[in-house]
């Protein structure tokens, strides 16, 4: 039978034909060889000539990714500014962009060849930016999706007087042609808030735009749902907002004199923020640090043992968090007799985490709603509308749309399995989202079992917490757990958990119970040393009990333990 590779007849060829190509690509290969060597010898030697620039154009008309030849060349017409009159260099620089356009045709994506153009354009005597912007239409029209040539004409644009509003309607013209034209969209997305801004809107485009925008995302997904590029525009639409950045959470304990601070935003104190604390109003100079010993994070740690007052005295301890003009605090007061107190940002129900799925207004998400539902109707298994919804929901109002959330997460996992583990991340994230936001004002505790959690998110936001159990979930990794500086038992029996790296430098955890995991080496305890004050774990039925020298070694890594698997070491 006949074979065939991408529709064409499949020829075997002999052993005299492949030789025979076998020899062509030597010979090709010696002389290729032969012209870099040279050019490098050239170039060592400084001599940047006629020579120089027509051996690095024989290999770039070739192979027009060799980006060092580029730079030559770069390095070639920079000599030629020196020492060529104005009509010669002129010549030059028609030639080389003649070349360059050459290049171009046989391979429209290549990253040197375009940003060769660019340099060259740059430093033309005489350039012709009309010539340029036919030039990106012309590529256009052969791939209109190409994003090297979407790239050149945003900067062909910015050198020139192309008026942006033109640019809009080409645009307009390409995405009515190709609604799948992603780069159209994106274009689109960086034009708008410079023809119509509105810096009081979080997309920065002034409302009746977006709504005509709105409208033009709709025709396309209606036309076609499965296509992605209207939908990530129409994401964009809704816009993300930023949550404020402000202190979320403060906590302390006389026993350890540790103050925690639980931002809402990850930071690096001291390098334009400003983290301040003041005790009983005075401004008290301490060292602020965060567990993980990174730059950048969202939970920060000082000592104020030998600075809080009188066990039988009022002290007031305010934290600040300041960047730029923008301040915020939050205080509390440790009563007289009291080991420790906490203070924490209290939300309406369902708005704590609603600025991070959409910027929009209200009545803009549901008009959204609505028609997204209605093309549900006629699409009940896309992927697009689903997930859509889902985002549209949440931001709504996730209390009252979590049952339907989560069954559409459910639907989501059946249509589109390859994705199966994201979307099991997902809903494990809503799952968290919708605990913190329903968590009572003086309530630190949380209860996350048996809910098929596969992570959990949002751990920053629980610095607070004395006590977290997720019994019974499919949990497989403790990443961020030392955002817990405050919690003093952990509960995460028959899990999927191999090992407990994130678990580390939490001095107050005194209670760990880990049975029924995957941990297997006596490594994957390690991190757990540097919890000084672990004085109780269990990982029974985990396979590293079943170690030689188990209870040796775990005293040898944690030597302060006092309780393993319920019996005294």
């Amino acid at each position: 039978p006949e074979v065939k590779m991408h529709g064409r007849l499949k020829v075997k060829t002999t052993a005299e034909q492949q030789e025979a190509k076998r020899k062509e690509r030597e010979k090709k290969l010696k002389l290729y060889n032969g012209a870099t060597q040279k050019i490098f010898q050239k170039r060592a030697k400084q001599e940047f000539d006629d020579e120089l620039l027509m051996l690095t154009g024989q290999i770039l008309a070739q192979n027009s990714d060799f980006y060092t030849l580029w730079n030559i060349r770069k390095e070639i017409f920079t000599h030629f500014r020196g020492t060529k009159d104005s009509d010669a260099l002129i010549k030059l620089f028609d030639d080389e962009l003649d070349f360059l356009e050459t290049c171009l045709r046989g391979n429209p994506k290549s990253y040197g060849t375009w940003e060769h153009r660019c340099w060259m354009l740059m430093r033309h005597p005489k350039q012709d930016w009309k010539h340029e912007l036919f030039l990106c239409n012309k590529f256009l029209e052969y791939d209109e999706r190409n994003f090297h040539c979407w790239d050149y004409r945003r900067f062909v644009v910015k050198q020139s007087s192309v008026p942006k509003s033109d640019e809009l309607d080409y645009t307009t013209n390409k995405i009515s042609s190709n609604f799948s034209n992603y780069s159209s969209w994106h274009y689109r997305s960086k034009l708008l808030p410079e023809l119509h801004p509105d810096q009081q809107h979080p997309v920065g485009v002034k409302e009746d735009i977006l709504l005509n925008e709105f409208e033009l995302a709709q025709n396309a997904f209606f036309t076609d749902p499965s296509d992605q590029s209207a939908w990530f525009y129409h994401r964009w639409l809704l816009g993300r907002g930023e949550m404020p950045l402000e202190v979320y959470t403060i906590c302390t304990t006389r026993k350890t004199g540790r103050l925690v601070a639980g931002l809402t935003r990850p930071v690096e104190v001291g390098r334009g923020y400003r983290l301040s604390l003041k005790i009983n109003s005075e401004i008290v100079t301490c060292s602020w640090e965060n567990p993980f010993k990174s730059k950048v994070s969202t939970v920060w740690v000082c000592d104020i043992k030998d600075k809080l007052t009188s066990y039988y005295q009022d002290t007031t301890i305010d934290v600040t968090i300041q960047h730029g003009d923008h301040h915020n605090n939050r205080n509390f007061v440790l009563m007289p007799f009291c080991d420790e107190v906490f203070s924490r940002k209290i939300t309406k129900p369902g708005t704590l985490f609603c600025n991070e799925l959409s910027a929009a207004t209200s009545d803009v998400l549901v008009r959204e709603l609505d028609s997204i539902q209605q093309l549900h109707e006629l699409e009940p298994d896309n992927k697009w509308v689903l997930l859509t919804t889902v985002s549209l929901m949440r931001a709504i109002d996730p209390l009252k749309h979590e049952q339907e959330t989560m069954e559409y997460i459910d639907k989501l996992i059946q249509v589109d399995p390859c994705r199966t583990n994201y979307y099991l991340d997902l809903r494990s994230k809503y799952i968290v989202e919708n605990t913190l936001e329903q968590l009572g004002p003086e309530c630190r505790t949380i209860e996350l079992d048996n809910k098929q959690l596969t992570s959990i998110a949002h751990l920053s936001h629980m610095a607070f917490i004395t006590y977290l159990s997720a019994k019974s979930n499919k949990i497989t990794s403790l990443k961020n757990f030392y955002l817990l500086q405050c919690v003093a038992e952990i509960d995460l029996r028959g899990n999927l958990i191999q090992d407990c790296e994130g678990l580390e430098r939490m001095p107050i955890l005194e209670k760990l119970d880990l049975s029924n995991n995957s941990i297997s080496t006596i490594e994957g305890l390690a991190s757990l040393s540097s919890c000084s004050g672990l004085v109780c774990l269990d990982v029974m039925n985990n396979p590293v009990c079943e170690l030689e020298n188990f209870q040796q070694d775990i005293k040898k890594h944690i030597p302060h333990l006092k309780l393993l698997n319920g019996q005294f070491l």
